[in-house]
């Protein structure tokens, strides 16, 4: 679906309020943006696709997640809720800088934001209720986490190694100086 002139002005108008602080500090609480953010990392507004990458960042920078793990785009000006499928952000590539004991595992999301897998950005491995498979995701900040893109979770797969972790045999990837398990391995019978 194309996006429509009327839609693409309250976007426009959505990303200039987010350059303009309010008096006071007090944001407006506008209730639902009608913007939701698929699975795949892809931005909608009302149904139609935002093809314009610097404001799809624009608003990433924007994004927070409450305690009842309710999205919200907020501004210095107003906030709205969004919908987010399932997280907000992809990691599509990963980075090993330092190659060894000390390494370090740099991915880049979807919106070219930067994160280390380290103690304040953890990996969470969940699984997919259906198949039972390991989705992995990464902390990137604040509560907002990305899912690791199958091919990039491959890369940390290729990567990973045996460890003793409280007593059972994990499987998973050194970075910053800390151990991620992928899994626990289970007895062979």
């Amino acid at each position: 679906m194309v996006m429509d002139k009327a839609s693409s002005l309250a976007l426009e108008r959505l990303a200039a309020d987010a350059a303009r602080p309010l008096a006071g500090g007090v944001r407006r609480d506008c209730g639902d943006f009608g913007i939701r953010i698929g699975r795949d990392g892809s931005w909608f507004y009302r149904g139609s696709a935002i093809h314009r990458m610097a404001l799809v960042r624009l608003f990433s920078r924007a994004l927070e997640r409450d305690a009842n793990g309710q999205y919200w785009l907020a501004t210095p000006a107003e906030r709205g809720r969004i919908a987010v499928d399932d997280v907000p952000f992809v990691a599509v590539s990963l980075e090993v800088a330092n190659p060894g004991a000390q390494q370090r595992l740099i991915f880049r999301t979807n919106v070219d934001e930067i994160v280390t897998l380290d103690a304040v950005h953890p990996l969470r491995i969940a699984e997919e209720r259906m198949t039972r498979t390991p989705v992995p995701y990464i902390l990137v900040r604040d509560g907002l986490e990305a899912r690791i893109a199958r091919p990039v979770f491959y890369e940390l797969v290729d990567l990973s190694g045996e460890e003793q972790v409280e007593g059972e045999t994990a499987y998973g990837v050194w970075s910053s100086a800390k151990f991620f398990p992928l899994g626990r391995l289970r007895p062979a019978g």
